[in-house]
């Protein structure tokens, strides 16, 4: 087998819902072997949402050393494996302790909502009350989204936190520096990074100098001397310190988003992908200048693949729920009873009959980034049944993705021709098609699914010192995909999107965020949030 001898990269792929580790052949970018483990999501209190740190680093180790198993039972040398690359879930924010390796709370998941209060305090600060305020240095609104407002509200509530940043013990991370700093020796000697697709997402990073901005860091209150330090998303940051690939070089870095388009091989302006997951984001890649958006979008970092290297920029599109929504209907509603049934009920029908489901959970990210939205489902009448629920619930998903995919073709003035895609959601057949049909554009599917750890595995390979791949030179693995072409008239789709934005809008100021009672979530803590898991019917965001 070709394994045996060709290099072989390896990539963490840590996501809201699980961890992975896939091993890839460099030549034929085929997963030669792989494991995966789900994560506990905790939610303490309506629109809380956690995750362990310990757990998660946990997960990386286990899957680390089941996939070395499968390799060995390959008759495969694990000294084949040239490097490591690492993708994480962006924005979910941690703090820990130096000094013991210890966290000093759960991870707070870019999905919590418990740092409203935060913003609105943030935003009353800001002239005019602008949200957009911080938008010329981030290219980001001031959202529950983002890292540096969950910080903020871990340096006032958490008293752990508070003491050991006044102490020197504490270090701030996204996922990514988490795992990067224990594989590299932790409290030994662990190497505190984060790259610049992560860095992006906190805030305190202005995307124009590409480094940490003090004047950020003074507006969230935030001390500059726990956060990483910001490279490049290819170069070798440390070797891993234990485990069966202990000296290995960890060499690659992105944030979940940006590796799907590197795995994508969207290196050219104008080209865009979406990644259907637990949320769904669309990329579209601006080239080495940032584009401002004016209709509600991100401009974020997508990478920079070396240190000599330019940085490439995005435009994004954040959709908070995607595949979330079918875990809620199977999980909080029982109309599905896996989450592969929700295809075969949806064509079983092949219409919502006149059902609009707006699943604004975490209220709407992108292009309104309205907090108070709330999830609703209109247009039932005596007719309406489950499979016409399921059908609406896919159909909710490609709307999203209708509407940042119309920002973007204004941002851009050049309309996309055709969407890459990706992620969990992509084997459901239905809903691909019905993007098509939504979207009046082909649909592109590589038929090898894991484009987000290639695209990390392809960073950490076209490292300088490693170069199993020399992306530059436009040398990349091939990947096989299938296209989906609309097959339904634009009037209809034109429709069908129009009621959807009719829904969108009777979505909206729903929630208030003054608490009727202590338990909603929104208010501020007295004395600091209990760190313990406790159970609740809030959604759980799971890839399915």
């Amino acid at each position: 087998m070709r394994a045996l001898v060709d290099p072989l990269v390896a990539a963490i792929d840590q996501g809201t819902s699980s961890t992975r580790f896939l091993v890839f052949n460099a030549k034929t970018a085929e997963v030669v072997s792989e494991h995966q483990v789900e994560i506990t999501q905790f939610f303490p209190k309506e629109g809380w949402v956690e995750e362990d740190p310990k757990e998660i680093i946990q997960s990386v180790y286990e899957c680390i050393e089941r996939a070395c198993e499968k390799l060995g039972q390959l008759d495969v040398d694990l000294s084949n494996i040239k490097a490591v690359g690492v993708t994480n879930q962006r924005e979910t924010t941690l703090v820990w302790d130096k000094e013991t390796g210890e966290p000093l709370y759960n991870a707070l998941v870019w999905l919590d909502l418990r740092t409203q209060s935060t913003v609105e305090s943030l935003i009353n600060k800001s002239p005019g009350r602008n949200k957009n305020h911080l938008k010329h240095k981030t290219g980001l609104p001031i959202s529950t989204y983002f890292s540096a407002v969950k910080l903020r509200w871990l340096l006032d509530n958490v008293e752990e936190v508070r003491r050991a940043v006044e102490e020197d013990r504490a270090m701030f991370g996204t996922v990514d520096s988490w795992i990067i700093w224990c594989l590299s020796g932790g409290k030994d000697g662990g190497v505190h990074c984060t790259d610049v697709s992560n860095a992006s997402r906190t805030m305190l990073f202005n995307i124009h100098t590409m480094d940490w901005d003090p004047e950020l860091c003074r507006y969230f209150d935030v001390p500059m001397d726990i956060l990483p330090k910001v490279r490049s998303s290819s170069e070798i940051y440390g070797c891993m310190k234990s485990s069966s690939l202990s000296g290995v070089p960890i060499s690659g870095c992105l944030g979940d988003q940006s590796a799907a388009l590197v795995g994508q091989m969207c290196f050219k302006e104008g080209q865009a992908k979406n990644t259907y997951g637990t949320g769904c984001f669309l990329l579209r890649n601006t080239g080495s200048k940032p584009v401002m958006s004016e209709h509600g979008l991100l401009t974020t970092v997508a990478y920079k693949l070396g240190k000599e290297q330019p940085a490439c920029y995005a435009l994004e599109g954040s959709v908070a729920i995607a595949g979330a929504v079918v875990r809620w209907l199977k999980d909080n509603m029982g109309i599905v009873k896996s989450t592969s049934e929700i295809e075969k009920l949806a064509a079983d029908v092949g219409t919502s009959y006149g059902c609009y489901f707006v699943p604004a959970f975490s209220g709407l990210y992108a292009p309104y980034w309205e907090p108070s939205a709330r999830g609703i489902i209109c247009g039932l009448t005596q007719f309406t049944n489950r499979n016409h629920l399921a059908f609406a619930a896919l159909e909710a998903v490609c709307f999203q993705t209708r509407e940042i995919l119309d920002a973007m073709n204004q941002d851009s003035g050049i309309p996309l021709e055709q969407l890459w895609v990706d992620g969990g959601m992509t084997s459901n057949r239905l809903l691909m098609q019905l993007q098509a049909d939504i979207l009046c554009i082909p649909v592109v599917r590589p038929t090898m699914a894991e484009t987000t750890a290639l695209g990390a595995a392809m960073a950490a390979g076209a490292a300088e010192g490693i170069k199993v791949w020399d992306l530059t030179a436009g040398e990349l693995p091939e990947v096989v995909s299938e296209t989906f072409e609309p097959q339904i008239n634009s009037d209809e789709s034109e429709f069908r999107f129009s009621r959807w934005k009719k829904a969108v809008q009777k979505a909206m100021n729903w929630e208030t965020t003054e608490p009727c009672c202590e338990s909603n979530g929104f208010g501020k803590k007295k004395n600091g949030a209990p760190w313990g898991v406790l159970p609740s019917l809030s959604l759980a965001p799971v890839d399915p």
